[in-house]
């Protein structure tokens, strides 16, 4: 299944009692439509109020209706802020999350001079002017495969912290800026403290230099804070070998 969700009004993706989430929603409708429970698998969890336009996510079923029959009953039982954007058969083997070769983000930033109330759960307002060619130069220098330690959310629990980058990039069209990035997985928090470190470079505050000296630092500190989430989206997922 590929997921999109506005995830404004969501406490992220895994399930927690008491609260609404992607995963919790998509498992109530498919409760109902199949009459069985059916968890569900996600290439990765999104954080309260990060937005996705392609999560891929698995479950295990037998489907008593065509697929496309599935998606249409469980497009008409999901939420506004959800869609199921297509849906298929997978080989029995396949995991969303382990199979996992690459993500791409995107983080976009309202640069407009007045901020408009419309974007405000879909981008950040930054009415600063910013340097892009240096934040372009800074992002540049995150590409391969490094130690992002200083770039994770204080307290993580990970087995390692390096990954590798693919592509790393800041983009302008018009009044918005977009940073994109693309790799192999992604620490809490990364991105949004990538953007906010960036962002201290656009200010002038931080030199594109200091991001290798950054990176191994290993230090949380020494990176820039953390942007906020309604800016950050989940833009796709590919797989090794494919899903079939």
């Amino acid at each position: 299944m590929m997921l999109a969700y506005d995830g404004s009004d969501f406490f992220g993706w895994q399930i927690q009692p008491g609260k609404r989430t992607v995963q919790g929603v998509l498992e109530h409708s498919l409760e109902r439509i199949l009459g069985a429970p059916t968890p569900v698998i996600a290439s990765g969890r999104t954080d309260t109020g990060v937005h996705a336009l392609g999560q891929v996510v698995n479950f295990m079923c037998v489907v008593p209706i065509p697929l496309e029959g599935l998606q249409r009953a469980l497009n008409a039982s999901l939420p506004p802020d959800m869609a199921v954007r297509s849906l298929e058969g997978a080989r029995a083997d396949f995991h969303a999350r382990r199979h996992v070769r690459s993500k791409q983000y995107a983080y976009w930033i309202d640069a407009a001079p007045q901020r408009s109330p419309l974007l405000a759960r879909y981008a950040l307002h930054v009415p600063d002017k910013l340097d892009i060619p240096a934040m372009n130069a800074g992002a540049r220098a995150l590409v391969g495969e490094h130690d992002f330690a200083a770039f994770m959310a204080a307290g993580s629990a990970v087995k390692t912290t390096v990954r590798r980058v693919d592509l790393s990039e800041v983009m302008v069209r018009g009044s918005n800026i977009y940073y994109v990035i693309e790799g192999s997985g992604f620490l809490r928090h990364m991105v949004r403290n990538i953007v906010g470190t960036l962002y201290q470079v656009g200010c002038g505050a931080l030199s594109p230099d200091d991001l290798p000296r950054i990176m191994h630092s290993r230090d949380r500190s020494c990176a820039g804070p953390t942007a906020a989430p309604q800016g950050l989206y989940l833009v796709r997922v590919t797989y090794e070998g494919g899903i079939l």
